[in-house]
């Protein structure tokens, strides 16, 4: 790699114990004399985006980006492109636990990344698979789903709340569609605090969750997100972003997937999503737009030359940190890092 190129960020699992086995078998011992201990694994269960925006693509490249690697389960079928997801087909149950058994009974797993999945019954499904790893971290990654018909979405969100949140030591979403899963009778003319929504996840049994795209009500700020890492006992850490009017696709997927293979990895948990979040600044900075859609992150941004007049290849301003469902209408807007 030539000078002018950034490093990948390299995580990879320290110890020297896999963590992967199911909890009560013994752990395995990674030989002695290597160079260096392999990546650490995350499997990732997720829809296939063939927009290579989100989805499994998202996950993909980031834990690839991130030095990890990717165990892909395949939970739905998008019909997308780069602008907005159209319809999909769900996987049986039965083919999601196949899948993911399978690989699970020859890869010893360090983390789990989960994404849309697809059915209330495939919810289930992944549910009872995380009960058998409880001791491995669990980033759960919460997309907007306003475009699923009502009598999907209600049973999904039920079954989800039930059984993932108890499951996840992160949930990672936007400020909006966190209030809708968590907090749907919020009926307050102020939304809901980072905290507030952390309390809502606790109760269920999540330990922390990761709010992006909050606004900034202080006078001033209007300018400006907040992305919050939230326990029930209050804010833990946050980054502010400016806002820029840009629309992308698959920022939380990138986000969360980051912060999987970090944790995956060992980081801890501060430290880690502050590196998500940068990583996350870095691809937004590096997007490009593919299609007539929206921008897509550039996950492997470090292994291209940086530009030199502070402009993208196809001339816009750099962007950093957000997702789809950032503004009332749903076109997203894209905020800059504030250094």
């Amino acid at each position: 790699m030539s000078s002018d190129r950034k490093s990948p960020p390299p995580p990879r699992h320290a110890g020297k114990s896999k963590p992967g086995t199911p909890e009560g078998d013994e752990p395995q011992v990674l030989e002695q004399g290597t160079d260096s201990a392999p990546p650490a694994c995350v499997v990732c269960f997720n829809a296939n985006d063939p927009s290579g925006a989100a989805g499994l693509a998202g996950d993909i490249s980031t834990v690839a980006a991130m030095g990890a690697h990717p165990l892909p389960v395949v939970t739905s079928l998008w019909l997308r492109d780069t602008a907005e997801i159209f319809d999909h087909s769900p996987i049986e149950d039965e083919q999601v636990i196949e899948q993911a058994r399978t690989v699970l009974e020859d890869i010893d797993v360090a983390g789990f990344k989960v994404g849309f999945l697809g059915s209330a019954d495939t919810v289930s499904a992944v549910a009872e698979i995380l009960s058998d790893y409880a001791h491995v971290p669990v980033v759960a990654y919460m997309p907007d789903l306003s475009w699923l018909d009502e009598d999907q979405l209600q049973p999904y969100l039920e079954a989800w709340r039930e059984l993932i949140l108890p499951a996840a030591e992160v949930l990672v979403g936007n400020h909006k569609t966190l209030t809708d899963c968590l907090l749907p009778e919020w009926d307050s003319e102020r939304p809901p605090s980072a905290r507030e929504l952390a309390v809502a996840a606790g109760q269920r049994g999540t330990r922390y969750v990761l709010v992006t795209g909050i606004m900034l009500p202080a006078r001033g700020t209007e300018h400006f997100i907040d992305n919050v890492l939230a326990s029930p006992q209050g804010a833990v850490s946050g980054e502010k972003f400016e806002r820029f009017e840009a629309g992308f696709v698959g920022a939380g997927e990138t986000l969360s997937a980051a912060l999987a293979a970090l944790l995956a990895a060992g980081g801890e948990l501060q430290a880690a999503v502050g590196e998500a979040l940068a990583f996350l600044d870095q691809s937004l900075d590096s997007g490009f737009r593919p299609g007539m859609g929206n921008i897509v992150p550039d996950r492997f941004f470090w292994a291209l030359p940086q530009p030199e007049d502070g402009e993208g290849e196809d001339g816009f301003a750099p962007h950093a940190a957000n997702d789809e469902d950032d503004t009332p209408d749903g076109t997203p807007s894209g905020p800059r890092r504030v250094h």
